[in-house]
């Protein structure tokens, strides 16, 4: 697929920047070839590849997920860098 420099410039009237002449040949060139690469991408036969989420071939560790002795009030509060009675105080966040 061919860019041309009408769509470089559509492209960066969208984004809201400008470009040199330069800048736009430079793009109209880049974009050339990675859409080339893609339509060569696209000819591969992947009719017998299964998708996959992750490059390697792993599998999720779940732990079982058992009920056990809550935290107390003041083990949660011991390492707090700041507290005020029995809450964390945090720096205020809203203005």
């Amino acid at each position: 697929m061919k860019i041309e420099r009408k769509n470089i410039e559509y492209i960066a009237n969208l984004s809201r920047i400008e470009l040199s002449d330069q800048e736009k040949e430079m793009f109209v060139h880049q974009l050339s070839d990675i859409l080339s690469y893609i339509e060569k991408l696209n000819k591969l036969n992947t009719d017998n590849i299964k998708p996959m989420a992750y490059s390697l071939n792993t599998t999720n560790v779940f732990r079982e997920d058992k009920l056990g002795q809550p935290i107390s009030r003041d083990d949660a509060m011991f390492n707090a860098p700041s507290k005020m009675g029995v809450f964390f105080k945090v720096p205020k966040v809203i203005e």
